[in-house]
């Protein structure tokens, strides 16, 4: 039997020093227990107080797991996502935002559906907490992915 894909987690990051703690535990605890290698890549998105630092360490306090990768000013979540898919090694990537809305722990579910042969799979959020303008434009996005023809 083969080995497992390589997955790759890319998470931008802004000013998220009171949440960068926490996340990185868990997302290092759930592809630990997602049984395949893998690799975190976290951007640092130009934040202006301690999120590089608390990257910085780490990367160093984990190099087999944890990259850091640090753009010089804010670029935006896209262009932070971009740039930490320039450096995946894996075969599986998996986005996710650091302000942990969005559950570490679903990554190796996400990994194992992936290996069943899927190109591409996502998750609803349930229990928002989200303005009404970003519901409405998140569902109307949701709306046009589904409808898309593969």
């Amino acid at each position: 039997m083969s080995e497992p894909c390589k997955l790759s987690v890319v998470i931008p990051v802004f000013n998220e020093e009171a949440n960068l703690d926490e996340l990185i535990r868990r997302c290092l605890a759930a592809c630990r227990s997602a049984g395949r290698p893998f690799e975190m890549i976290l951007v640092d998105d130009g934040s202006r107080d301690r999120s590089a630092e608390m990257l910085e360490a780490a990367a160093a306090a984990h190099p087999e797991a944890i990259k850091a990768v640090f753009l010089n000013r804010n670029y935006g979540q896209h262009a932070a996502i971009m740039a930490g898919f320039e450096q995946v090694s894996g075969e599986i990537v998996v986005t996710l935002d650091a302000d942990l809305q969005n559950p570490p722990e679903e990554i190796p579910r996400l990994a194992t559906t992936m290996d069943e042969g899927f190109d591409v799979v996502g998750t609803v959020r349930a229990n928002r907490q989200d303005s009404l303008f970003r519901r409405l434009a998140s569902a109307l996005i949701n709306r046009a992915v589904q409808k898309a023809p593969a």
